[in-house]
């Protein structure tokens, strides 16, 4: 059975109501119409209301969803049947047929494009060229067949108005390697003539509104088909969308450009046909207008004169074998044209579908090379019909109805007798209505109504309808599905010498016996067959093989139309009975074609005519469900405790058997060989019901063994990840401390020490060990350079090293090149000096001494004599054998600012902010004689290891003095230092205590 959709929504199989009833049944279709559940199950048919609107159930979700599953898996649906018939001929290589019935307007043509989609979705995965190529042109066939086959009518917009019945042939790997296609019955009266309200074939309609402007003209055509006789019923608004699909769909069919012209010229022609008149001057009968004619001509590629001959007269071979030309009466040329016209088309789409199968048909197949070719075949056929007048057409459509409903039980039947023998299950007799007394009516040899026909278009003589009627009157009076007015006089719903109805299995119909013989005799005239095969196209020519025959040929009466399709659908019987069935009822909701309104009179009818309730009643005579063990134990298990999660029985039936007892079912189940029968659908529901509250129990749990599951996983990855990390760190760590040995190995040797080795770059763990590593490196480097340096140039080295601190990065030239003297006073007259200051100041060392000039707070400039020791700083006079002008103490300066640039100007900043302003050299400066770095390095020197004071650097583009009221200012040379200037910092060197 389907899976069980909630309650709210019905029944999803017709084979699980409470009660078999008509009512029950009504109740729970319309239900599942109202809920948006179009589709029903009874067994494994399907029952098909048309929604009349576009629902979102058929896309490549819904096609994957229901790929290979099982019936029972998923709600009702077309791709269920379709694809367990598509199973079934896969798996056992078994023919099946897909039989789609319902009347006009219930959806037959669009539940058979779904099939097809379906089977084209689900097969050729592999995407092979020539299964591509077969599977477009099937599906582009449909396409072209509409436009072709199909016509508006009262009851539905686009109405099949032939039957069509294709065969999809399968290589053994279930791949589509061709096809073929039988067509049944086209309704080819409504080329001449349409019931109100309704319209031509839709190949008219989109030629004349999708055809280019250059295309009608070459076919003398208007783009307006009001302005033809055969189209002048409306149009609609997909036309021209639709005559581009089917110019497309030919193309990949594989017809040729000029096959396909010449089937528009044909179509042209027909509709010019339809505008020629005639008129009669008693004697003779002349065509109004001969420029339709000209027309016509030039489109079948015919002379203009054999056409007007074959409008106006016909060629009749005597009996001594002479021929005359009989001229036609007004009557019998408009009869004439009709019929040709008719036949023209039926031969057009004849040809197109011999044209389709042509390309489709599996050619040179080899069994023993290729494996078993089978088949699956698809049925859309017109649906059982009755109308305010019904003629010969619905007669021939009811009666393919019959044969079809008759081979529909017969085949449910013997599949359900033939199930039951299979399990050793007890069949019981089923009563049912069997129609084959209503076939026997119409097709019994010399005494149903096809034969009566025939015997009547033979006889020699005028015989009317009016005749037949009263010849099948007498043949069929006792006959309990006939009657006519005659019979029942009092019956005054038929009209005498018209009307005759039949009671057929759908419910009564009453036919008109006007036109029956006519229609029968399919009666063209052999002029016309010779004018087209006389046609110099080729297309026209090959539709028209009978043509060749001259008048004086005596050849075989050509059987009657009724007699054709009778032996057309004994056939098509024949190949079905020989198939696996399944069955697509499609029903039509309400005559207004709206998708919200449920005619339950109009359905009840077509549930009633199309058997649903028999089959309901055949389905449920012995046992309503019938599923493998397997199955019913993988569904229900969990219902048991002695089969979940597993059993420990002997089979499957045993423990299908424990899940019965348990219920409490024995009563009420059968077991077959491989299935379990069950009864009444309320045990199974009883079950349903059980699994549905057991089922979010299972799901909790199964939910909350994955997650445990996932977790787990997620855990076991995360310690991987975790200890591949730690492994990948440890590799990357020994393998630079590997590379940091190899490249710093033998460093000792090298002349610098390793100082132009490039340092490997180290991962992100070691990034602060490797800056550590390269200071290491780097004073290690710096204890080797200093160990080779001579004591007494180590003194000159540290105020280097000092300068360097304070000065590198901002002043550009800072003397680092040349030696550094210290003591630049050499003359005897400063000997003494200093001798006699280092007894009186008890001094230890000269930090510095020099020539310098001094600028004072007016500007005036003197030279001087510069003496800076570890205790003071003495400004001296040279010219006075360097008198001591002035002394301060060393501790008493409190800052040192110097320029950017190369001259030689110094700031000294006192506490008691009287600021000396010096240049250091008396003249202009020598090259290489830049003595402000020697002094910043020894002052620099001498307090960070005297007084462990903080030395702190600032530079400006000026000199700022401060002291008396006028400070002195020196600007430096523009140039020079300007540009550095503006990118230093403001300030001056200072000297602080580090506490």
């Amino acid at each position: 059975m389907a899976e069980l959709e909630g309650l709210e929504f019905g029944k999803s199989d017709f084979v699980l109501l409470d009660e078999v009833t008509m009512e029950q049944f009504m109740e729970n279709l319309k239900l599942r119409f109202e809920k948006g559940r179009i589709y029903t199950y009874i067994g494994e048919v399907v029952v098909s209301v048309n929604p009349y609107r576009q629902m979102d159930i058929y896309g490549k979700d819904t096609i994957d969803a229901y790929r290979g599953r099982e019936l029972y898996e998923n709600p009702p649906h077309l791709y269920a049947v379709s694809d367990a018939a598509y199973k079934a001929m896969k798996r056992r290589a078994k023919d099946t047929c897909i039989v789609i019935s319902g009347e006009s307007g219930a959806g037959k043509t669009e539940a058979s494009k779904y099939i097809m989609q379906y089977i084209a979705a689900i097969t050729n995965p592999s995407q092979r060229v020539e299964v591509e190529s077969v599977k477009n042109v099937l599906l582009k066939s449909n396409c072209v067949l509409e436009a072709f086959g199909n016509a508006k009518t009262n009851r539905n917009d686009n109405s099949s108005r032939f039957g069509k019945y294709m065969d999809i042939n399968f290589n053994f790997n279930g791949e589509p390697t061709g096809g073929h296609i039988n067509n049944y019955l086209l309704e080819k009266s409504r080329v001449v003539q349409q019931h109100d309200g309704e319209r031509n074939f839709h190949s008219f309609y989109q030629l004349l509104r999708g055809g280019s402007d250059e295309m009608l003209e070459s076919l003398h055509l208007q783009n307006d088909p009001a302005a033809y006789i055969y189209t002048k019923e409306g149009t609609s608004s997909n036309d021209r969308s639709s005559h581009r699909a089917v110019m497309s769909a030919l193309e990949v069919i594989g017809f040729s450009p000029e096959e396909i012209n010449s089937i528009y010229q044909i179509l042209a022609s027909i509709l010019l046909l339809g505008d020629v008149r005639f008129e009669s001057d008693g004697e003779s009968v002349q065509i109004l207008g001969l420029e339709a004619v000209g027309h016509v001509s030039e489109l079948t590629a015919t002379e203009a004169d054999s056409v007007c001959k074959s409008l106006l007269f016909r060629t009749v071979a005597t009996g001594g074998g002479d021929v005359i030309e009989k001229g036609h009466s007004e009557q019998d040329a408009c009869f004439g044209r009709d019929a040709f016209v008719k036949a023209l088309y039926e031969r057009l789409f004849g040809w197109i579908v011999s044209r389709i199968n042509s390309v489709i048909e599996v050619k040179d197949y080899d069994p023993a090379l290729h494996g078993k070719n089978t088949v699956i075949g698809v049925l859309d056929i017109y649906g059982f019909e009755i109308f305010d007048n019904n003629s010969f057409e619905q007669f021939c459509i009811n009666y393919c109805n019959e044969k079809l409903q008759q081979l529909f039980i017969e085949l449910i039947l013997r599949q359900e007798q033939g199930e039951y023998q299979r399990e050793g299950i007890t069949w019981q007799h089923i009563d049912y209505f069997n129609n084959q007394i209503i076939v026997d009516l119409v097709e019994q040899p010399h005494k149903g109504i096809i034969s009566i026909l025939d015997e009547a278009c033979l006889s020699v003589g005028k015989v009317t309808d009016t005749v037949c009627l009263e010849s099948m009157g007498t043949k069929l009076a006792q006959h309990p599905h006939y009657t006519s007015r005659k019979l029942s006089p009092t019956d005054k719903t038929m009209d005498f010498q018209k009307h005759f109805r039949i009671r057929h299995y759908a419910g009564d119909v009453t036919y008109s016996i006007e036109g029956f013989l006519d229609k029968n005799k399919d009666l063209l005239f052999q002029d016309f067959k010779r004018l087209m095969y006389n046609s110099a196209n080729q297309v026209l020519k090959e539709m028209w093989p009978d043509g060749q025959l001259s008048i004086t040929e005596v050849t075989k009466r050509p059987l009657t139309a009724a007699t054709l399709f009778k032996n057309s659908i004994v056939a098509l019987v024949d190949k079905l009975g020989c198939k696996e069935p399944y069955y697509v009822r499609c029903i039509k909701p309400n005559e207004m074609k709206s998708p919200v309104l449920f005619d339950d009179a109009r359905c009840q009818h077509q549930v009633a005519y199309l058997g649903l309730m028999e089959n309901v009643m055949v389905r449920r005579a012995g046992f309503a469900y019938r599923q493998h063990y397997a199955r019913v134990l993988q569904r229900y298990k969990m219902t048991c405790e002695y089969t979940w999660p597993n059993h420990l029985m002997g089979s499957d039936r045993e423990a299908v058997e424990a899940i019965v007892t348990q219920h409490g079912f024995q009563d009420d189940v059968a077991y077959g060989h491989t299935k379990l029968f069950v009864r009444t659908p309320r045990s199974l529901f009883t079950l349903e019901q059980e699994r549905a509250a057991l089922i979010p129990i299972l799901v909790l749990f199964l939910q909350k063994v994955w997650r445990g599951a996932l977790a787990r996983r997620r855990c076991r990855r995360m310690r991987a990840i975790y200890a591949i990390m730690g492994c990948y760190k440890r590799y990357k760590v020994k393998a630079h401390f590997r590379e940091v040995e190899r490249r710093f190995a033998n460093v000792r040797n090298l002349a610098d020490y390793g100082k132009s080795v490039e340092w490997p770059t180290p991962p992100v763990a070691l990034s602060q060990f490797h800056n550590n590593t390269v200071m290491l490196h780097r004073r290690w480097w710096a204890r080797q350079i200093v160990k080779n340096i001579p004591p007494s140039d180590m003194l000159e080295v540290r105020a280097k090293v000092a300068a360097l601190t304070a000065l590198s990065g901002d002043r550009k030239d800072w003397g680092v090149s040349r030696a550094w003297e210290r003591n630049y006073l050499t003359s005897s007259g400063f000997a003494r000096v200093t001798k006699e200051l280092r007894n009186k100041d008890e001094y230890s060392q000269v930090l510095f001494s020099g020539f310098c000039r001094k600028v004072n707070r007016f500007n005036k400039s003197t030279d001087r004599g510069l003496l800076i020791t570890d205790k003071c700083v003495y400004k001296l006079e040279p010219k006075k054998q360097y008198k001591v002008l002035k002394r301060l103490p060393l501790d008493a300066f409190t800052g040192l600012s110097v320029t950017a640039g190369v001259d030689q100007m110094v700031a000294l900043h006192t506490s008691c902010q009287d600021d000396i302003l010096l240049c250091l050299q008396r003249g202009e400066l020598c090259t290489n004689q830049d003595r402000v770095g020697e002094l910043v390095g020894a002052l620099v020197d001498h307090f960070t290891r005297t007084f462990t004071l903080i030395l702190q650097v600032y530079f400006s583009d000026y000199l700022h003095m401060r002291g008396k009221p006028k400070s002195v200012t020196v600007e430096t040379k523009p140039g020079q230092t300007g540009a550095d200037f503006k990118k230093s910092r403001d300030g001056f060197v200072l000297l602080v205590p580090a506490n």
